[in-house]
């Protein structure tokens, strides 16, 4: 009897030292090198390897400066990394997990580190929903306001679901069902029942005035498909469409020659149009600004992923733009324009936000390649040390990208 005692405990100790080792495992190490659709390019004047080497030594950097751990043991936090009383915003908190758990592999401690991003998010939960994540935290690691940011959550989200292809969902952490809980949740209070698409926050309920109005950059459109794949929810597809066909219109009536969109869109239910001056957050609310700058990354990878010809005429619409308004030199990329394509005046510096976008966006089609090249150079030769938070992990995600190291977690 006690021999089977001893052999039932040893049994159980293999297999939990099994289960351990596969939940350290990457199952999707750093670097991939995906396939990306067909007709979509890498920059191609350097070898894969220095492409790669690139993102491993930028992503030390980014996360010996970034990630932080002097809220709670075994937490570990995106720093915001701003001046006053701004610690941490769930934005962050979403790229810092994608770009956790994309660099597994390559780095040994990913799984830890992602583990202790996802502890601060549930430590810091959306008073109206535990499942979603509050915005932001002060430096006394005290959240600020209890509502939401949608991009956070549909990052955070879309990090799970990573984390379960990349580690599986036996370990600790069920990434998987933490997934589709946000998820739902995330439909359930952020996407407009009506239009289908993104509100600002789980703060905006059906009476609030800004029902109807969303923020361009939370459209993502390969997170939504990842959403659509991982719920079997057909809702998620609609949101898809709903927005290409709402950027499409403000497109042709705002932006023809262009084809940018604003920061805000207003009146999605009826005639909508770009958001005025101090709508919500700057004189240039209407413009293509610190938000929309976003919009042509997101677009390109859901031709680069999905090979959504939808994606691919926008972002066209737009290299065409900016390759001709910059005559093919990165250095004349502004930070920030009117839906016209011309330069917000006072912007003649450089943003990383608004030239990585542009990077990816390029990707989609062989003719950009001696552009894409160019993007890159211009882009790799900038040190952590010259720009921010904002600027440095959106610069790090899409390099990521532009590597041919992004991959779909379904």
């Amino acid at each position: 009897m006690k021999s089977n005692v001893r052999l039932y405990f040893l049994i159980s100790v293999l297999t939990l030292q099994a289960m351990l080792a596969q939940a350290q495992q990457a199952n999707m190490p750093f670097p991939q090198h995906m396939r990306y659709a067909p007709g979509s390019i890498l920059p191609n004047h350097i070898s894969q390897k220095s492409l790669d080497n690139s993102v491993s030594s930028f992503y030390l950097l980014w996360k010996a400066r970034y990630i932080n751990s002097n809220c709670a043991k075994g937490q570990y936090y995106v720093w915001f990394e701003t001046k006053g009383n701004k610690q941490s915003v769930s934005e962050g908190q979403g790229y810092g997990m994608i770009i956790t758990a994309l660099m597994a592999g390559y780095d040994k401690t990913a799984q830890t580190t992602f583990d202790g991003l996802y502890r601060y998010y549930k430590a810091h939960p959306s008073k109206r929903d535990h499942n979603l994540m509050a915005w932001a935290q002060d430096n006394n690691c005290k959240d600020i306001d209890g509502s939401s940011a949608t991009d956070g959550d549909m990052d955070i989200a879309y990090s799970l679901l990573l984390a379960n292809k990349q580690w599986g969902s036996a370990g600790p952490v069920n990434y998987l069902q933490e997934a589709t809980a946000m998820i739902s949740s995330i439909m359930k209070q952020e996407i407009n029942a009506k239009t289908l698409t993104p509100l600002l926050s789980n703060a905006v309920e059906y009476d609030s005035k800004d029902y109807f109005d969303t923020r361009t950059s939370d459209f993502m459109p390969a997170n939504f498909k990842a959403f659509d794949a991982a719920m079997g929810d057909a809702r998620w597809a609609k949101v898809v469409s709903s927005n290409y066909a709402l950027f499409k219109q403000m497109q042709e009536r705002y932006s023809p020659d262009a084809g940018l969109v604003p920061d805000f869109i207003r009146n999605t239910n009826t005639t909508p149009k770009p958001a005025g001056a101090n709508y919500l957050e700057s004189k240039y609310d209407g413009y293509y600004n610190y938000n929309a700058c976003r919009v042509p990354w997101r677009v390109a990878t859901d031709y680069l992923i999905y090979g959504d010809k939808r994606a691919k005429t926008m972002a066209d619409r737009i290299n065409t733009w900016v390759r001709g308004t910059t005559s093919d030199n990165p250095d004349n990329i502004s930070a920030g324009y009117t839906l016209g394509g011309d330069d917000i005046k006072g912007r003649n510096f450089e943003a990383l936000s608004f030239i990585a976008p542009f990077a990816v966006s390029a990707m989609v089609d062989a003719k950009n390649q001696v552009w894409l090249n160019k993007v890159w150079d211009y882009l790799t030769k900038f040190t952590l040390d010259e720009f921010d938070y904002y600027d440095n992990s959106i610069k790090l995600l899409d390099m990521i990208i532009l590597t041919g190291n992004y991959w779909p977690p379904n």
